[in-house]
């Protein structure tokens, strides 16, 4: 186990190194950049000695003509390095961000139902912000001065060993003490930042939940239970990242009173040479520079092992759903589909979703432009049944037949081609009402999108829009009424003229105004179609085909309307139940 764990980590190692392969060249130049700006480092340092020594000391007027200008042209020099150099890697990460992002949502799209079912709306969104922004961090700023970081040490342990070598010999052998705290504070920084991320990820699902529930919150009162909710969440937070911050701040005053040790000995030591005479004031000097320019970079390297670490721990997240392997498998070789009326037949069906059986020897079929009509009380089964159909999830048992081709040989996208399907809530994107309308056709003409719109009973209201088509309807169609949203919805499912449709309790949620001119959209669009329907309202599926009673999984009654009524079974005793109902009620 522990073997194919770190199998996974270096493959995901290497697919992220992949991603920095597509950039080589600027990566290329940003390094060639910062090693003229490490050398750039190391020189000033070695300018100390004919600045001290020649100029100061000697009062050398020839070398006070060549210095300053040289000096002026060095840090011209490292300056366009450094900008070049940062501009480079800045690209080269948010490049890699770009395509890690394109990367999980294509995943994620990919996914099946069940995993939606799974995760939470809010997780998803922080995997793709706030995970991938560390990885950039990572990439971009941490790589980078990692890189800068470690080409200044060599520059500057060469300019040190080169002036006095002795006690150069002596700071090397210290050096490995200070990254001793690096790597032991780094993991812990690690562990403690996939709390942190985990946390947030838990944060962000908690606010879109309360915010796209706000009216239900309001309405039940329980403003103060959401924000206690929220307040502990922020707390656990809180600990959390204070956790991360004590691992990730402790090793810089570490590492300065390393340094300050490091810098008195230094002090004691090159006094006691330069005293001696065995050294000029300026060697020792340019040897000092050297030597405290050499502690930033180190110093760096702490913090910058600590976003490596957040980074690494962000990738984690990141690629365990890239890596997350769909339950709904291609055929090698699947088949296309005609867009043409079907046949649909259900042989033997099971279906378990986890740990529960949902459906049980399920035997049924559907004849070409016929319609099924699905009944029976809540938890019976039936949206799972026509979810089987587009494959949303793939049956245990059995097999589900179009045209007499098993649907698991019959490619994805040609099967769900065939298939358009109007639910109980109804599903709008905020983009315009064309937009909406032609979904499933982006390539339909004006004249398709204007005749689906009527046949939807949708023109009349869509007529009285500010813009019309060109409406934006807001997010989910929070500008529209119930009925106005399931006529586009409608409207959109004409568009697809797909040869099966399925009705989830289409008109469930509507008054009965609304109802009869979205029953008159819908049989518009069913004629021609086999269609499947889950009926909320009896009333609605008198004239259907077949009709099916579906009891805790399987099939208790088949037949037509009149057939069921003769039977005097659970059919007539939910007809009855509904008509003692609208009695009542009327």
């Amino acid at each position: 186990m522990k073997k194919m764990s770190r199998f996974r980590i270096q493959n995901r190692h290497r697919q992220l190194f992949a991603l920095v392969k597509e950039n080589r060249a600027r990566l290329l130049l940003a390094m060639a950049c910062m090693l003229v700006e490490a050398a750039g480092t190391s020189t000033a340092a070695y300018l100390v000695k004919p600045v001290l020594d020649d100029i100061f000391i000697n009062k050398n007027a020839r070398m006070l003509m060549y210095v300053p200008p040289a000096v002026i042209g060095l840090y011209l020099l490292r300056s366009l390095a450094m900008f070049f150099g940062d501009y480079c890697m800045s690209f080269v990460g948010q490049d890699i961000i770009r395509r890690l992002r394109n990367q999980l949502y294509d995943r994620i799209q990919d996914l099946p139902i069940s995993f939606f079912g799974k995760e939470t709306t809010g997780v998803l969104m922080s995997r793709i912000i706030n995970d991938v922004n560390f990885v950039r961090d990572m990439v971009s700023t941490t790589i980078t001065g990692s890189l800068r970081d470690c080409f200044t040490i060599v520059g500057l342990i060469f300019v040190i060993f080169y002036q006095i070598w002795q006690l150069a010999a002596f700071a090397v052998l210290v050096l490995p003490v200070a990254f001793l705290p690096i790597v032991f504070f780094g993991r812990r920084v690690r562990r403690t930042s996939t709390g942190c991320q985990e946390a947030m990820a838990d944060l962000s699902a908690l606010m879109h939940e309360t915010f796209a529930g706000n009216k239900i919150v309001k309405a039940f009162g329980m403003e103060s239970y959401e924000k206690r909710r929220f307040f502990d969440k922020t707390r656990h937070l809180f600990r959390l990242e204070m956790k991360e911050t004590k691992a990730r701040v402790i090793t810089s005053p570490i590492n300065l009173f390393l340094g300050g040790l490091a810098a008195a000995l230094i002090i004691w030591f090159g006094g006691s040479q330069v005293i001696a005479g065995s050294y000029t004031a300026g060697t020792f000097f340019s040897f000092l520079t050297a030597v405290l320019l050499l502690y930033k970079p180190v110093k760096d390297l702490s913090k910058f092992n600590n976003s490596l670490q957040r980074g690494l721990a962000a990738t984690d997240r990141v690629f365990d759903v890239i890596e997350r392997e769909s339950e709904i498998a291609e055929d090698s070789q699947p088949v296309d589909l005609i867009n043409r009326p079907h046949r649909l037949v259900f042989e033997r069906v099971y279906f378990k979703y986890e740990d529960d059986m949902v459906l049980q020897d399920i035997d049924l079929e559907a004849e070409t432009g016929q319609v099924l009509a699905l009944v029976g009380m809540s938890g019976g089964g039936k949206t799972s049944l026509v979810n089987l159909i587009p494959r949303f999830y793939d049956i245990s048992q059995g097999a589900i037949t179009i045209d007499g081709i098993d649907i698991r040989k019959v490619s994805l996208a040609s099967l769900r081609r065939q298939i358009a399907i109007v639910t109980q809530e109804p599903i709008l994107f905020n983009d315009t009402v064309r937009n909406n309308i032609a979904y499933g056709r982006p390539e339909a003409s004006e004249k398709e999108i204007v005749a689906a719109a009527k046949a939807a009973f949708a023109y009349d209201f869509i007529q009285d829009f500010p813009h019309q088509f060109d409406t934006k309807i807001g997010e989910l169609g929070g500008r529209l009424s119930g009925g106005e949203k399931q006529r586009l919805c409608i409207a959109r499912a004409l568009l697809k003229d797909a040869p099966i449709l399925i009705l989830d309790e289409a008109t469930s949620s509507l008054d009965t105004a609304a109802e009869k001119v979205v029953q008159r959209a819908l049989e518009n669009l069913m004629r021609g179609r086999t269609t499947f329907v889950i009926a909320h309202r009896l009333s609605t599926i008198l004239k259907a085909d077949q009709i099916i009673v579906l009891v805790n999984g399987r099939i208790r009654e088949a037949g037509s309307h009149q057939e069921l009524l003769a039977l005097q079974g659970e059919y007539y005793r939910l007809y009855q139940m509904q008509f003692s109902d609208e009695t009542a009620h009327g």
